[in-house]
Protein backbone atom coordinates (compact mmCIF):
# COMPACT_ATOMS: atom_id res chain seq x y z
CA UNK A 1 0.00 0.00 0.00
CA UNK A 2 3.10 2.60 0.93
CA UNK A 3 4.44 1.79 -2.47
CA UNK A 4 1.22 3.08 -4.33
CA UNK A 5 0.81 5.82 -1.94
CA UNK A 6 4.17 6.76 -3.30
CA UNK A 7 3.49 6.24 -6.75
CA UNK A 8 0.70 8.66 -6.66
CA UNK A 9 2.04 11.34 -4.80
CA UNK A 10 5.21 11.07 -7.30
CA UNK A 11 2.44 11.27 -10.52
CA UNK A 12 0.55 14.19 -8.81
CA UNK A 13 3.92 15.72 -8.65
CA UNK A 14 5.05 14.58 -12.54
CA UNK A 15 1.71 16.00 -13.64
CA UNK A 16 1.92 19.16 -12.18
CA UNK A 17 5.26 19.73 -13.80
CA UNK A 18 3.04 18.99 -17.01
CA UNK A 19 1.45 22.62 -16.11
CA UNK A 20 4.38 24.14 -15.84
CA UNK A 21 5.81 22.61 -19.10
CA UNK A 22 3.09 23.70 -20.99
CA UNK A 23 3.11 27.43 -19.97
CA UNK A 24 6.84 27.47 -20.88
CA UNK A 25 5.82 26.56 -23.92
CA UNK A 26 4.07 29.68 -24.52
CA UNK A 27 7.46 31.01 -23.22
CA UNK A 28 9.69 29.68 -26.55
CA UNK A 29 10.88 26.35 -24.13
CA UNK A 30 10.66 22.94 -25.87
CA UNK A 31 8.66 20.21 -25.06
CA UNK A 32 10.56 16.58 -24.97
CA UNK A 33 9.71 13.07 -24.19
CA UNK A 34 11.45 10.17 -23.63
CA UNK A 35 10.79 6.50 -23.85
CA UNK A 36 13.22 4.22 -21.83
CA UNK A 37 14.40 1.10 -20.66
CA UNK A 38 16.29 0.58 -17.37
CA UNK A 39 17.53 -2.68 -15.40
CA UNK A 40 19.61 -2.54 -12.45
CA UNK A 41 20.49 -3.65 -9.12
CA UNK A 42 21.06 -2.55 -5.78
CA UNK A 43 22.99 -3.81 -2.71
CA UNK A 44 23.94 -0.14 -0.50
CA UNK A 45 25.12 1.23 -3.62
CA UNK A 46 22.84 1.80 -6.65
CA UNK A 47 23.86 1.03 -10.40
CA UNK A 48 21.40 1.04 -13.65
CA UNK A 49 21.98 1.29 -17.20
CA UNK A 50 19.45 1.53 -20.27
CA UNK A 51 18.84 3.30 -23.18
CA UNK A 52 15.90 5.36 -24.71
CA UNK A 53 14.84 7.89 -27.13
CA UNK A 54 14.51 11.23 -26.65
CA UNK A 55 11.43 13.60 -28.62
CA UNK A 56 10.83 17.24 -28.92
CA UNK A 57 8.22 19.11 -30.62
CA UNK A 58 10.62 21.02 -32.76
CA UNK A 59 11.49 18.17 -34.89
CA UNK A 60 14.64 17.08 -32.93
CA UNK A 61 15.26 13.52 -31.59
CA UNK A 62 18.08 11.56 -29.85
CA UNK A 63 19.05 8.41 -29.12
CA UNK A 64 20.43 8.17 -25.50
CA UNK A 65 22.28 6.19 -23.29
CA UNK A 66 21.18 6.17 -19.64
CA UNK A 67 23.10 5.40 -16.45
CA UNK A 68 21.79 6.15 -12.67
CA UNK A 69 24.16 5.64 -9.71
CA UNK A 70 23.81 6.14 -6.11
CA UNK A 71 23.69 4.83 -2.21
CA UNK A 72 21.31 4.40 0.58
CA UNK A 73 19.83 1.85 2.49
CA UNK A 74 18.58 0.02 -0.30
CA UNK A 75 18.40 -3.72 -1.76
CA UNK A 76 17.13 -5.54 -4.59
CA UNK A 77 17.10 -5.87 -8.75
CA UNK A 78 14.94 -4.76 -11.03
CA UNK A 79 13.89 -3.22 -14.48
CA UNK A 80 11.55 -1.13 -16.28
CA UNK A 81 10.44 -1.13 -19.21
CA UNK A 82 8.63 1.11 -21.72
CA UNK A 83 9.67 3.74 -19.11
CA UNK A 84 8.19 7.57 -20.07
CA UNK A 85 9.97 10.79 -19.49
CA UNK A 86 8.62 14.34 -19.76
CA UNK A 87 11.38 17.27 -19.48
CA UNK A 88 10.42 20.85 -17.96
CA UNK A 89 11.64 23.99 -18.70
CA UNK A 90 14.16 23.21 -21.34
CA UNK A 91 14.64 26.51 -23.97
CA UNK A 92 17.51 24.37 -25.82
CA UNK A 93 18.21 20.79 -26.67
CA UNK A 94 21.60 20.78 -25.20
CA UNK A 95 20.02 21.07 -22.03
CA UNK A 96 18.54 17.39 -21.88
CA UNK A 97 21.95 15.98 -21.39
CA UNK A 98 24.12 15.46 -18.18
CA UNK A 99 23.68 14.81 -14.81
CA UNK A 100 19.89 15.18 -12.92
CA UNK A 101 19.93 14.64 -9.29
CA UNK A 102 17.68 11.67 -7.93
CA UNK A 103 16.09 10.89 -4.86
CA UNK A 104 14.27 7.46 -4.46
CA UNK A 105 11.96 5.73 -2.29
CA UNK A 106 10.66 2.26 -3.55
CA UNK A 107 9.31 -1.41 -2.35
CA UNK A 108 8.26 -3.59 -5.05
CA UNK A 109 8.17 -7.81 -5.24
CA UNK A 110 8.13 -9.06 -8.88
CA UNK A 111 5.58 -6.41 -10.40
CA UNK A 112 7.07 -3.14 -9.47
CA UNK A 113 6.64 0.74 -10.52
CA UNK A 114 8.41 4.13 -10.32
CA UNK A 115 7.45 7.67 -10.29
CA UNK A 116 10.13 10.49 -10.16
CA UNK A 117 11.12 14.06 -10.44
CA UNK A 118 14.61 14.66 -11.03
CA UNK A 119 16.60 18.30 -11.42
CA UNK A 120 19.34 19.53 -13.16
CA UNK A 121 19.28 23.35 -12.60
CA UNK A 122 16.09 25.03 -13.70
CA UNK A 123 15.25 21.78 -15.67
CA UNK A 124 13.25 19.26 -14.49
CA UNK A 125 12.59 15.23 -15.75
CA UNK A 126 9.45 13.76 -14.24
CA UNK A 127 9.65 9.58 -14.61
CA UNK A 128 7.49 7.05 -14.71
CA UNK A 129 7.94 3.44 -15.08
CA UNK A 130 6.33 -0.50 -14.64
CA UNK A 131 8.45 -3.05 -14.50
CA UNK A 132 9.30 -5.91 -12.29
CA UNK A 133 11.75 -7.04 -9.96
CA UNK A 134 12.69 -7.38 -6.00
CA UNK A 135 13.81 -3.74 -4.63
CA UNK A 136 13.37 -2.19 -1.14
CA UNK A 137 15.21 0.66 0.24
CA UNK A 138 15.84 4.78 -0.28
CA UNK A 139 18.81 6.24 -2.07
CA UNK A 140 20.13 9.21 -3.68
CA UNK A 141 21.91 9.81 -6.62
CA UNK A 142 22.68 11.18 -9.73
CA UNK A 143 20.36 9.96 -13.26
CA UNK A 144 22.95 11.31 -16.32
CA UNK A 145 21.55 10.79 -19.99
CA UNK A 146 24.10 10.89 -22.94
CA UNK A 147 23.80 10.69 -26.38
CA UNK A 148 23.99 7.17 -27.82
CA UNK A 149 27.13 6.01 -29.80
Amino acid sequence: MRTRNFVALALIAAASTGLYSTHASAAGKIDCEMRFNLSGWAAIYKHAEGNGTITCNNGRSFNVHITAVGGGLTAGKYKVENGKGKFAEVSSTDQLFGSYAQGEANAGLVKSGTAQVLTKGTSTLALSGAGEGVDIGISFGKFTITRAK
